[in-house]
């Protein structure tokens, strides 16, 4: 697919001579290196979108985002036209569920092969893939395998008799074993529920019951639904509750992480590879770093793991919205660092700030724009595939109730009754704050968040080194750190980023590398010039500054 744009590059700069009285450097200590990811495929330095169907366009006026809808608003996302300057430049959306579901949130599917009729047809779907590639984009697809509705046929047939062909596509129990949630110690209550006598297993409600992965014909079956979506032409899935999927027993250690579990997605991912050599996997395993690392797999064989080629960094989310409400990017380094020692060599990250099951970034920071600058910043300027959430490039805030759908309000694209989202009444509220939280006040605001995430995004894609490269911490590990300094390297391009994370005006460096002169690729206003003494360099930044800088 061809770059989604291509920026306009500043005159080359040469370095100004001499600093006064640099400050000593810090103590001596293995560089944290992270290796650019293996292999070619897209995915491995794409920018995704998250997208909630119901919430970003309705194109009709019942109130509910359909896919008619979001095929009008594409060119917002990425026209096509790398000479322009007005999209996002995202390479790819992730569309939560589209199946036919019983809820507004589709994770509970009733049919895996049918869309949603509040979102429109298969047809149009069709059309939407077609119109992403066109411009030079992706879809990826949420698909839901831990559990189905328990309104789908295959669990009303599973409970119907206990000789059900079904019966075993599902996990079931004379007695209640009473199990635990696995993602809680102090939990209560049994993941095991009551029907016609006996007990099934789901692990998150009665009404999601979870598909037993032990029995082959389940296998096949989920196999033969991917092929179908892929023949449609999707480019992958983003794999939800993926930790959860075959069960060995009570307790945590049963109920979630499992061999067979991963045996499972190893399957899985040659199945995938098979029909679509480069369709990506996204992996949801809400955990902790040294367990997300086990789920990319080996890559003795396949380059990048052979389980899945993506999964989101939750750690690393955490630790980028403490460092923007902070001042300090300790954590972000030492993240960085168990990463290095964890992940295996050559994968590739899936960064991201906040998603559809956490209240919004903005929230968290309260709207402060000091605050959301560093943080679009970090996220577009690591190495990976950042995942954006639909809205927080306007600082979308959450809905003003305590229950998820307040984080998945309708988007705002201007501050109109209907908010540019519907002639008619939104499904729900809008979140507060629309007013100049929205697309068309920001648009045209060179600095405005919108602004900022556009120019980031075409600044990522004008360099390899940012896109795809490697990174090398410059910041140390040790102590607070008010400034973040890390070297994307990729080939023979050099890329310097720098972040100011506090508030007020900070000296970063010096920094022992060789160059002889730098090329602005991005750099606030309020960045001062590199200077070279000698072997090292400094550079002073305003609060909250951000300089990107192609190293010659």
């Amino acid at each position: 697919m061809p770059r989604s744009h291509s920026l306009r590059l500043l005159p080359v700069l040469a370095l100004t001579a001499c600093v006064s009285d640099p400050a000593p450097p810090p103590p001596s200590l293995p560089p944290v290196e992270l290796a650019p990811p293996a292999g070619n495929e897209w995915y491995r330095h794409a920018v995704f979108y998250e997208v909630f169907v119901r919430s970003f366009q309705d194109s009709n006026g019942d109130g509910m985002g359909d896919l008619p809808g979001l095929i009008s608003r594409l060119d917002y996302l990425n026209d096509g036209d790398p000479s322009t300057t007005t999209d996002l430049g995202v390479d790819a959306l992730w569309l939560m569920p589209v199946f036919d579901s019983p809820s507004y949130h589709g994770y509970d599917v009733v049919d895996y092969e049918r869309i949603n009729p509040d979102y429109g047809t298969l047809e149009d779907f069709e059309r939407l893939c077609a119109e992403a590639h066109r411009r030079g984009m992706r879809v990826i697809l949420d698909l839901v395998l831990n559990h189905t509705s328990s309104q789908h046929p295959w669990f009303v047939d599973s409970a119907s008799s206990r000789t059900s062909a079904k019966r075993d596509w599902y996990m079931w129990s004379d007695t209640d074993p009473n199990w635990a949630p696995p993602w809680d110690t102090f939990a209560t209550g049994s993941t095991w529920h009551p029907l016609n006598g006996a007990y099934y297993y789901g692990v998150f409600w009665g009404g999601m019951p979870d598909l037993n992965m032990k029995t082959p014909a389940v296998r096949e079956e989920v196999k033969r639904i991917a092929s179908f979506w892929l023949g449609k032409g999707v480019d992958g899935f983003r794999l939800d509750a993926a930790r959860y999927l075959i069960e060995t027993g009570g307790g945590t250690l049963g109920q979630a992480d499992t061999a067979e579990t991963h045996a499972f997605w190893k399957e899985f991912a040659a199945h995938v590879r098979n029909v679509k050599p480069d369709a990506v996997l996204v992996g949801e395993n809400w955990s902790t770093t040294p367990t997300i690392a086990t789920y990319y797999g080996s890559t003795d064989k396949v380059p990048g793991g052979d389980e899945l080629p993506l999964n989101f960094n939750f750690p690393l989310a955490e630790e980028l919205l403490k460092a923007a409400r902070t001042g300090d990017g300790n954590g972000v380094a030492l993240k960085l660092a168990e990463m290095r020692s964890r992940y295996p060599k050559g994968v590739a990250d899936a960064p991201f700030l906040t998603n559809h099951d956490q209240v919004r970034v903005a929230t968290q920071l309260a709207g402060d724009q000091g605050d959301l600058t560093t943080v679009a910043s970090l996220l577009l300027t690591l190495q990976g595939s950042p995942f954006l959430y639909y809205g927080e490039e306007v600082g979308m805030a959450n809905g003003t109730t305590n229950n998820d759908e307040a984080k998945r309000t309708p988007m705002a694209w201007d501050s109109s009754a209907g908010g540019g989202f519907t002639t008619g009444t939104p499904w729900f509220p809008f979140s507060p704050g629309r007013e100049s939280n929205n697309v068309a006040a920001q648009s045209n605001a060179p600095g405005s968040l919108l602004s900022r995430y556009r120019a980031l995004i075409r600044t990522r894609h004008a360099s390899e080194a940012l896109d795809r490269g490697g990174l090398k911490l410059l910041t140390s590990t040790q102590g607070r750190a008010p400034t973040l300094a890390f070297l994307r390297t990729f080939g023979e391009e050099r890329v310097l980023v720098v972040h100011s994370l506090s508030d007020s005006s900070k000296t970063a460096g010096p920094f022992e590398l060789e160059a002889e002169s730098a090329e602005v690729l991005f750099a606030d206003p309020t960045v001062g010039s590199l200077v070279r003494d000698g072997g090292t360099w400094s550079v002073s930044l305003s609060g909250r500054a951000t300089g990107i800088w192609r190293l010659r």
